[in-house]
């Protein structure tokens, strides 16, 4: 009887240890879990506001003010314009 004692004691143990050893692994990854998250919302501002930046950066009247003070361009007069209308490619 002693024998089975001793075994099924060491067989609780073994168990017990298990038990803690896979909770301590439950909570550390459930720590990264919400570091990650974390990390996934700060990318998420970031990339909403790199977007606002990209638009504000290709706003036409940006483009426009960009071409005019910097480059010296002009927008031609209306009688300097033509229009080309191109054929149909596929004859």
């Amino acid at each position: 009887m002693t024998k089975l004692n001793l075994i099924l004691f060491f067989v609780l143990i073994m168990v017990s240890l298990s038990v803690v050893t896979s909770q301590h692994k439950a909570r550390k990854l459930y720590f990264e879990l919400e570091q990650e998250q974390e990390m996934s919302k700060k990318y998420d501002t970031e990339y909403g506001q790199l977007q606002l930046e990209q638009s504000t950066w290709a706003m036409h009247s940006r483009i426009e003010e960009f071409a005019t003070q910097r480059l010296q361009m002009q927008v031609p007069d209306a009688k300097r314009i033509q229009v080309i209308l191109l054929e149909d490619m596929a004859h």
